[in-house]
């Protein structure tokens, strides 16, 4: 068994039945991602275009590729073809040109909804009232190409768990308002290798992990 390996099946172990773990595999060279793949690893996550796209072409068809990273809407039609979900839409631009590009590959695109729950300036995301009004609005309703099965949130980057807890906590709350009118709504998308045992104490139904499988970048 090698290290990822172990490593791979040391987390499943922790993790609640339900739970997706999303192995983050960014500036991993495709020989390590195989031996996560021949773990049993199916979902993998990149955060830049260019990388996802290399890796899709040279790994096995049946990998489900996610996107995590900040996403500009000029690089959506590089992805629309193959990914299975982004989880960084954080505006209803983006939103647009998702939906533009899945209409032009007769595909439908799952996407999450980033909200900014952290306390600080540099993390990407939409407020609480900004996801209200973008899933209220008249042209979200007109996008037949995309589909908003949830949230994702990344904490503060913090010694303070009990601050981590209540990014968590609060963001728990906003899906769980939001799930009790949308039939789609499926995944929280919260926790990474640093407090993801927290993430899923509070609610998270998918985790992103890149050190704890990888090592250290």
């Amino acid at each position: 068994m090698t290290n990822i390996a172990k490593n791979l099946a040391d987390i499943r172990s922790r993790i609640f039945p339900g739970v997706t773990l999303v192995a983050i595999s960014k500036t991993k060279p495709v020989e390590t991602i195989l031996e996560a793949y021949d773990a049993g690893q199916r979902v993998f996550g990149e955060n830049k275009v260019q990388e996802l796209e290399a890796k899709y072409e040279q790994l096995p068809k049946d990998i489900q590729w996610h996107l995590v990273g900040h996403l500009q809407s000029n690089k959506v039609k590089y992805i629309a073809p193959f990914v299975s979900l982004i989880h960084s839409v954080d505006s209803l631009k983006l939103l647009q040109e998702i939906n533009k590009q899945a209409q032009k590959n007769n595909r439908v695109i799952d996407v999450l909804l980033q909200i900014f729950i952290a306390q600080e300036e540099t993390k990407f995301g939409l407020s609480f009232e900004e996801a209200d009004t973008l899933l209220g609005s008249d042209e979200f309703k007109n996008m037949n190409h995309i589909r908003v099965r949830g949230l994702m949130g990344m904490a503060s980057n913090t010694e303070n768990m009990q601050q981590v807890r209540s990014e968590f906590a609060s963001l728990k709350k906003k899906f769980d308002q939001l799930k009790s009118s949308r039939t789609d709504f499926d995944i929280l998308s919260m926790g990474m290798s640093g407090d993801y045992a927290i993430a899923i104490e509070e609610g998270s139904t998918m985790i992103r992990v890149g050190s704890s499988i990888f090592g250290e970048r």
